[in-house]
């Protein structure tokens, strides 16, 4: 199948707005984008909180919102794809032994139960005879196992909202680059051997697999010994299961080891089948560097299966190397046990953790205050007995087991790069889960690139998503297989040598089709926690070095979540060919930029960041010795369902983040007060510079009335010198009763006057009668301050000497102009 046919059925550009068509039902602050509601209950108990709310299935999870705070309840709510399996139960069945106060024991009600993948183990409480709970549970049974991949959600937005300018193939090459820099030269092609370095002529990177042919689940573009040829590599295929033949993962700088991969050998019953080319193959893996200072490099073959694993697979074809048919080598089996063993552990560590945790979906607390039953001497404790739990304990450490191991075999392994300068390579039966998590923690630990952001997203997607881990299977969900699942599908399948007896995966036909059905329940009974290991391996080094990591524990549980949710497309499918069939790359959101996004939302102190990261002191391998590789259980993913403040309250890390976050709130509000500082003495200062110029203005209009005044005073002690009175008055109409001679004129008043715009000024100028003038007192004063007086009397004593009123102002008239003025008699009004 093409990979542009696959959306042969769809066309996007008939749809304008997706949003317009979909059902809320009322829902539409709570949904994301292009998501709708399918079916909906209200008046439903989540009986772990004993909190009732309105529960919705939409196309991406199960909904749950409070009815009390209208708002979404995080241990209510589930992506639907993280559901491993729903029970329509009743009150027995959970054993409720204290039932929430709202309900009568007596009063039926309709249970639902949803176990999810993430450890999370709720209960539903639908009222009683009504159709709610028939509806959500049929439609979570519809959703939660969809009849083929393009139904979920990670393909209902529109693909060309999709970045595309960055794809995993040329992630992958970039990775290569960086890991084999002293190989590959930076400019030309980029795959030419300097011929001047010693360690530049072991490897070459060969593009044999581009059309997938030598092998449906490895990458286009391997990496592989320089001294073996294409057809060598073609002839070693046939002798490893799936034809994963071995390859190289990770490349040491400075020696020249190399960790290599690849599935078990098909040696037969008798475990004496050979293939030349597959041991001239890994050989090559590990080049002798002719030094005499240095013994003569070795070779461990680790087989990740215990010992009696091995041999039974050599009934079905399968087995294990003979270090006696590849020189210089050692094999070594770590006893890691099988996908369903391992998925078998966690549920029962599900059941201890729901059952003794402080939220339980019984609807009981593990207070120890219910430790107080005289008749039973204490022996009750969160809803079962100390019998019990103690055998729960024991379901715990076989879980801390399962780590342990991992973390062991890891470590070895890096140990040996690290310290003797020896290759490795890592098997099990298909090479693709017990080898992906060795392989991928000992890169971890031998590279501080890979404890980075950037290192961690460029380890997951070359040994988990390029080489072929099998997420659809272990998640059981709806992948594409090629000619309705022949051929195709039996290469994918768990090689046991007898390749005919495997059962077939998961044959997407139509919906509704009986080998559909049959084809999902086998998808189930392959599903397991192998990536959910590998990152509770990495939470435990996160412990014992929480200074070697750029990201913290909260990341690695946010990146567990995001690829249980199926809510982007970088985790889909089981293969890089896969992938590229479904078009995924091009038509669902990235994974990665969606953290990128989130981290960058809130800077340096966002939860992702490990705050006590320190890249200068751990710049080398870490090889942790194997008395400190004794595990604890990840509270911060295990308990944050049924204990939320242990989960989150035990480690420096947490307390650091939230002593962070109040720090930032309150640089936040520092920063707020300071703008807010700043505005006011900007407004303050605006203030005062208007205060200023209206001070100036003030000034200016004060002294020009000041000389106005001190004009007018002059003209009126003029006029007055010369006999006449000045009276002013705001209405022309006003008759002063010494009035012989008037003038009147029209002054326009100012715009910001308070007084009428009507008013008229009025000016009248009389000359003032003699018998007005009376003798008083003044004419001593004229006499003694005149300088027109003398002894002889007034220089001019036919006029009234200059007064204010009657009193002297010491005016000096020039009256020598006024005897040249020429006064005419029409001035004065007749006697």
């Amino acid at each position: 199948m093409e990979s542009s046919g696959s959306w042969d059925a769809i066309v996007w550009n008939q749809i304008e707005d997706p949003r317009s068509r979909r059902s809320t039902q009322g829902m539409d602050e709570y949904l994301l984008e292009d998501e709708e509601v399918h079916a909906q209950g209200h008046g439903v108990n989540l009986l772990n909180t004993d909190e009732a709310g309105i529960v919705s299935v939409t196309n991406f999870r199960l909904l749950f919102v409070s009815q009390a705070t209208k708002s979404i309840v995080e241990l209510g709510t589930i992506p639907l794809t993280t559901i491993e399996k729903l029970n329509d139960v009743s009150l027995q069945d959970v054993k409720l032994q204290s039932l929430p106060h709202k309900y009568d024991k007596n009063q039926p009600r309709e249970l639902l139960q949803v176990i999810g993948k993430d450890m999370r183990v709720i209960v539903f409480a639908f009222r009683p005879r009504t159709k709610q709970k028939n509806e959500v549970f049929d439609a979570l049974r519809r959703y939660t196992k969809p009849a083929n991949l393009w139904e979920l959600y990670a393909f209902s937005c529109d693909p060309s909202t999709v970045d595309k300018t960055s794809d995993p193939k040329s992630r992958l090459l970039k990775e290569y680059k960086r890991l084999f820099s002293k190989q590959f030269p930076k400019s030309g092609s980029g795959f030419e051997v300097e011929k001047d370095s010693m360690h530049k002529n072991l490897w070459r990177l060969t593009t044999v697999n581009s059309s997938y042919s030598l092998c449906s689940t490895y990458p286009s573009q391997l990496i592989v010994p320089k001294s073996i040829s294409d057809e060598d590599l073609w002839q070693a295929s046939t002798f490893r299961a799936g034809r994963r033949l071995p390859i190289i993962s990770w490349c040491d700088p400075g020696s020249g080891a190399v960790l290599a991969r690849s599935s078990q050998p098909l040696v037969g019953l008798m475990m004496n089948f050979r293939n030349n080319a597959d041991e001239k193959l890994v050989s090559a893996l590990c080049p002798q560097i002719f030094d005499p200072k240095k013994p003569p490099r070795k070779l461990y073959i680790v087989d990740a299966r215990p010992r009696a694993n091995a041999l039974a697979n050599g009934a079905k074809g399968g087995g294990s190397e003979s270090s006696s048919n590849y020189p210089k080598s050692e094999v070594l089996f770590l006893g890691i046990q099988n996908i369903h063993t391992m998925r078998d552990s966690l549920s029962r560590l599900r059941d201890y953790v729901d059952a003794h945790g402080s939220i339980s979906s019984n609807g009981t607390s593990s207070a120890v205050s219910l430790v107080g039953d005289r008749r039973n001497r204490g022996s009750t404790w969160g809803g079962g007995s100390l019998n019990s739990m103690t055998q729960f304990s024991s379901m715990l450490g076989e879980w801390l087991n399962h780590i342990q191991n991992i973390l062991v075999g890891a470590s070895w392994i890096a140990a040996q790069i690290a310290q003797e300068s020896a290759s490795v390579l890592v098997h099990c039966s298909d090479g693709w889960d017990r080898t992906t998590q060795l392989i991928a923690l000992a890169c971890l630990l031998l590279d501080p690139y890979y404890r980075t952001f950037d290192g961690f997203q460029a380890l997951v997607e070359k040994d988990w998503l390029a080489f072929g881990h099998p997420f659809a299977e272990r998640m059981g969900i709806p992948t594409v297989t090629e000619n309705g699942g022949s051929q195709y599908e039996l290469l994918r399948q768990p090689s046991l040598g007898n390749l005919s007896s495997s059962p077939s995966r998961t044959s997407l036909g139509p919906p509704g089709s009986s080998s559909n059905t049959s084809a999902q329940s086998q998808t189930s009974n392959n599903s397991s926690p192998i990536l959910l290991q590998w990152l509770d391996c990495i939470a435990q080094l996160l412990r014992l070095y929480p200074s070697a990591f750029e990201f913290s524990s909260k990341f690695l549980a946010d990146f567990m979540d995001c690829v249980f949710s199926c809510r982007f497309g970088n985790f889909l499918c089981n293969s890089e060919r896969e992938r590229e069939q479904s078009g995924v790359t091009s038509s669902c959101h990235c994974m990665w930029t969606y953290l990128a996004d989130l981290r960058a939302s809130g800077g340096s102190y966002h939860e992702h960041f490990n705050p006590f990261y320190d890249a200068a002191s751990y710049d080398a391998p870490l090889v942790p010795p194997a008395a400190a590789l004794a595990p604890t259980l990840w509270p911060q993913f295990y308990l944050r369902w049924t204990c939320p403040p242990e989960s989150q309250g035990g480690g420096l890390e947490s307390h650091w983040h939230s002593m962070s976050k109040k720090y930032a709130a309150s640089i936040k509000a520092k920063e707020m007060a300071e703008s807010r500082s700043r505005d006011i003495k900007m407004r303050m200062e605006s203030m005062l510079a208007d205060l200023q110029r209206e001070r100036r203005a003030s000034s200016s209009a004060l002294a020009m009335a000041q000389k106005a005044r001190r004009e007018n005073a002059a003209i009126k002690r003029a006029i007055q010198s010369i006999g006449c009175e000045v009276n002013f008055s705001m209405n022309e109409n006003q008759v002063d009763r010494t009035e012989e001679m008037s003038y009147s004129f029209r002054r326009e008043a100012d715009a910001g006057s308070q007084q009428d715009d009507n008013a008229d000024l009025s000016v009248s100028i009389s000359a003032i009668e003699d018998s007005l003038v009376s003798d008083t007192p003044s004419d001593q004063v004229c006499e003694s301050l005149c300088p027109l007086r003398t002894r002889e009397g007034c220089r001019w004593p036919h006029a009234a000497c200059a007064q204010l009123g009657s009193q002297f102002v010491g005016l000096k008239a020039n009256f020598d102009a006024f005897d040249r003025l020429s006064i005419e008699d029409c001035y004065f009004g007749p006697e």
